[in-house]
């Protein structure tokens, strides 16, 4: 699979497809998968982030570079060293650091770096079914946006009483699509349920929060497409 960029000059217009923005085989470290990407742009220059599995079949995230968003954008020749998982998603703050929040259980392999390395015997359980749920992971971007300038840390969600979202409430629980936003002053993460079909969100005080649950912003649709990121 290859990246496409799609743009309109007005909500509802016309959209051009500005042709393939990234192509699988000019990854070095990819094997297949490409999925959900994200775009961020600082200093001038724009990057693509996006997940793949590597030649292990472990899914990680990479990084293209380029001076146009259409592209067309030049991968980095690695993924970025500490990363895993899917759906990447990079935020600007107003001081202009940069994160990058990613993750994504059952498929996404979430559930096998709960001990700190890629467990391959994990990835048939899914998710656990009793204690805190899997968070989301967040990291600070390099000046350069390419690499991790922090160690990945826990996106933890909190129920009204300031305990951990569990595992057992799909509902609430994190599954997919990480998406941070700030609006007068607050963080706000956004996420997919999975397989209850939700997107939800949560707020805090900084981008690493903790980020207490505030509600869900879309109701289940048909099919497995909220995802917002």
């Amino acid at each position: 699979v290859d990246y496409h960029v799609f743009s309109m000059e007005e909500v509802g217009g016309p959209v051009t497809d500005h042709g393939v923005a990234l192509k699988q085989e000019d990854v070095p470290w990819v094997s297949k998968q490409l999925w959900a990407p994200d775009a961020a742009t600082k200093n001038g220059k724009y990057y693509l982030y996006f997940p793949a599995r590597d030649k292990d079949g472990i899914f990680r995230v990479g990084v293209a570079v380029g001076d146009k968003p259409e592209g067309p954008f030049k991968p980095e020749p690695e993924c970025i060293k500490g990363s895993f998982s899917i759906d990447p998603a990079s935020f600007v703050d107003d001081d202009g650091e940069a994160y990058l929040y990613f993750g994504g259980i059952w498929g996404g392999q979430l559930q096998c770096w709960t001990k700190g390395e890629f467990d391959r015997d994990a990835y048939s359980n899914m998710e656990a079914t009793e204690g805190d749920a899997l968070s989301a992971k967040v990291a600070k971007l390099s000046d350069d946006m390419t690499q991790f300038a922090s160690e990945v840390k826990d996106v933890v969600i909190l129920d009204e009483a300031g305990a951990p979202i569990k595992a057992a409430d799909h509902d609430r629980r994190f599954f997919e699509a990480a998406w941070m936003h700030k609006y007068q002053g607050k963080y706000y993460f956004s996420y997919s349920t999975g397989d209850t079909h939700y997107l939800c969100y949560a707020t805090g005080d900084n981008p690493y929060g903790p980020f207490t649950y505030g509600g869900r912003i879309f109701e289940p649709v048909i099919g497995w497409t909220t995802h917002h990121s």
